[in-house]
């Protein structure tokens, strides 16, 4: 089996993520930056899934410290995303996801049959959040 690395400081996001991947990943959670280190260096997994947004730290030091570990894929995703350190995620290696899409991505991260850099570009919109509707009846958005 795989090992999975979550680091997340909401407790109920980090165990619906546990959840999610349980029957194809051994998984650990952190809730801070902190454990997470000590974690790392002790035991190296196979996919790092990280917050962006750890208090005083951020996911991006934690991307560092896993790639000179020989962690070969990592994940970060925040619920704000900050063009900037996405760009940079992606630049040292990382793939960056939406938080509200994290439960749906994480399992296609552990089939690592993914490319090896995210060549998405964050800075374009992204269609998929905007109703683009269709022919039906029942395609017709309801008002908010």
């Amino acid at each position: 089996m795989k090992h999975l690395l979550v680091v997340e400081p909401d407790a109920i996001l980090g165990q619906r993520v546990l959840a999610r991947c349980e029957r194809i990943a051994r998984a650990t959670l952190c809730r801070d930056f902190l454990s997470a280190r000590s974690q790392l260096l002790a035991s190296t997994p196979d996919l790092l899934v990280t917050n962006l947004r750890l208090e005083e730290y951020n996911g991006l030091h934690l991307v560092l410290l896993a790639s000179s570990e020989g962690v070969t894929r990592s994940l970060v995703h925040t619920d704000r995303p900050d063009p900037y350190l996405v760009r940079e995620a992606q630049a040292i290696g990382a793939f960056f996801e939406r938080t509200e899409r994290l439960l749906y991505a994480v399992v296609g991260y552990l089939d690592f049959k993914l490319p090896q850099r995210d060549r998405r570009n964050s800075d374009r919109y992204d269609r998929r959040t905007a109703f683009r509707g269709g022919r039906r009846a029942a395609d017709v958005a309801l008002p908010a």
